[in-house]
């Protein structure tokens, strides 16, 4: 589900004298977000994700101006972001340190930009594990440049964005994200070797067949500690391994003998932690084999295993996600489910017949709320190029 680029540009004009004193100067950047269909927590341990952009997007309005100030208005809120592009920019807590961040990234690599005034309107549910947070950094790059395509690679414009991430947000996260909300491609997934960062698109069986999200209505806090501590335990392990293993610089040279060897030398947590990873590395590359032969089934065995993984040896699932993923498994037409994104609440991905729709929800609706408590909300989603220019008209 897109903005409607005609209501944002007409509140930009109500709200920007600017932009109402020239219209042709008005711009438009929208970036999307994105689902990870399998690969969790693989990212930062260098191994092989499998994302796509999806067509819940971010867009951001506005005139560029040649003073120094950011200023930017969201259209849900009515709350500002001001920044100046000359400062210091601390840390305040508040969507404004993706604006301020990206900036900040932007110069130190030796980027112009410049000021703007503007309306941000997003149709991207927050905190639920589909990458707003990325996608707004990734926007925020196009406005900062006046609207043009940023003068980086595509690969270095995904490190400003995990850059953002490490120094303003405090989330030490991997690059998956920013990779597929640059790079997404329509009707296709993205298989990502995070340590190469080789990519290839892999097309998804979309006649017959939509993905679908389903927010739990328990917002994901990424920001605790929780994520830091899983990707510290990931870490030990390969201390842990490197000691007795020449050549291993991550989880992604661990094999299971390699992690049967050390097994007594490290806490239970931590070896639970490297099996997921290990495995879950394994389902990714299983799942882009079983969807090149059209093998549904397999797909489903392996979002329904690495769900399993997920809840039980990474410990980021939640009982609301588990939840969805039991009731949309007893769905007739529903191919598979698991969480998706970090995990501490969030959303849950499922391949469903497009005519299994229906019944999915309904399901969701009669079974949901008693069991938990919550309210789940089904977005069925596309997948779509990534961030670019918008035609203003459009």
């Amino acid at each position: 589900m897109s903005v409607d680029r005609a209501d944002v540009r007409a509140a930009l004009l109500a709200t920007v004298p600017e932009a109402d004193a020239d219209p042709s100067s008005v711009r438009l950047v929208r970036s999307p977000g994105r689902i990870n269909l399998i690969g969790e927590h693989t990212d930062y341990n260098e191994g092989f994700v499998l994302p796509m952009a999806i067509d819940r997007e971010i867009v951001i309005a506005f005139v560029p101006t040649d003073d120094r100030l950011v200023e930017i208005t969201r259209l849900d809120t009515g709350a500002v972001a001001r920044v100046e592009l000359d400062g210091d920019h601390e840390r305040s807590g508040t969507w404004g340190d993706y604006l301020a961040g990206m900036a900040t990234v932007l110069v130190e690599r030796g980027v112009p930009v410049r000021g703007l005034r503007g309306v941000i309107a997003s149709s991207l549910p927050i905190a639920v594990g589909l990458s707003s947070s990325a996608a707004i950094e990734i926007a925020a790059a196009w406005a900062l440049v006046g609207g043009e395509s940023p003068p980086l690679p595509a690969l270095e414009l995904a490190r400003a964005g995990q850059q953002v991430e490490h120094e303003f947000i405090g989330v030490n996260s991997g690059l998956m994200d920013q990779l597929a909300v640059t790079l997404g491609r329509r009707d296709t997934a993205l298989l990502i070797d995070c340590r190469s960062l080789e990519h290839r698109p892999v097309p998804l069986p979309l006649d017959r067949h939509a993905i679908v999200a389903v927010d739990s209505g328990s917002p994901r806090r990424l920001g605790s500690s929780a994520y830091n501590q899983r990707r510290a335990e990931c870490e030990a392990v390969v201390s842990a391994v490197a000691e007795r293993f020449e050549g291993v610089h991550s989880l992604r040279d661990v094999n299971a003998d390699m992690l049967d060897a050390v097994r007594d030398t490290i806490e239970a947590t931590a070896v639970a932690r490297a099996e997921h990873v290990i495995g879950e590395n394994e389902r990714v590359l299983g799942c882009v084999d079983a969807l090149g032969r059209g093998d549904l089934p397999a797909v489903g065995g392996l979002l329904a295993a690495s769900h399993a993984s997920l809840r039980d040896r990474f410990e980021v699932s939640s009982p609301a996600l588990d939840a969805l993923v039991e009731i949309a498994g007893g769905v007739a037409g529903v191919v598979g489910a698991r969480m998706t994104g970090a995990g501490f609440g969030g959303s849950i991905v499922a391949i469903v017949e497009r005519d299994a729709i229906g019944a999915l929800r309904d399901a969701i609706a009669k079974e949901y709320p008693a069991r938990t408590g919550l309210q789940a909300t089904v977005h069925v989603v596309e997948p779509v190029d990534g961030a670019g220019v918008v035609d203003d008209g459009a």
